[in-house]
């Protein structure tokens, strides 16, 4: 692996793991209420989001859906990797103040197809925030070549 490309399709293993740890800040959510257009009130208004089930305002689903990204387009795969598709179930809720730890784990390798499909998890301490699964595409070394 390099700066510039991530892991090959021929050098993924069952079993490799990487994560990333972030903790959530206002200036967080402000920003992907700004970017996202989702300025729902329990994300940004903390007397509405005192009437909700989470007594607090909590951070975007998606935002901690973009850990998980982090990991695949940064470390695992790594650069180069392109998405193909995500499954998430939001388990709990992630308030501003949680560092939110992204994990993925290699669960099946297809070589012919050059595809990787990872196990996707997001705790806060030892609760799962977000559970799914991920597909990518990765480049093979004999293509580029």
């Amino acid at each position: 692996m390099s700066d510039l490309h991530g892991y090959y399709i021929e050098d993924i293993e069952v079993g490799m793991k990487a994560s990333y740890a972030k903790t959530v800040t206002e200036t967080d959510v402000v920003l992907f209420a700004g970017i996202s257009g989702d300025n729902n009130p329990v994300h940004v208004n903390q007397e509405f989001a005192e009437q909700t089930p989470f007594k607090s305002r909590i951070a975007h689903g998606m935002l901690s859906v973009g850990f998980i990204s982090m990991v695949l387009g940064t470390k695992l795969p790594g650069p180069g990797a392109i998405y193909i598709s995500q499954n998430v179930k939001f388990k709990a809720p992630v308030h501003i103040g949680d560092t939110v730890h992204a994990e993925v784990t290699v669960k099946e390798v297809i070589k012919e197809k050059k595809r990787v499909i990872l196990e996707t998890v997001c705790r806060v301490k030892d609760t799962v925030v977000i559970d799914g699964e991920a597909m990518v595409m990765v480049a093979s070394k004999a293509t580029t070549n």
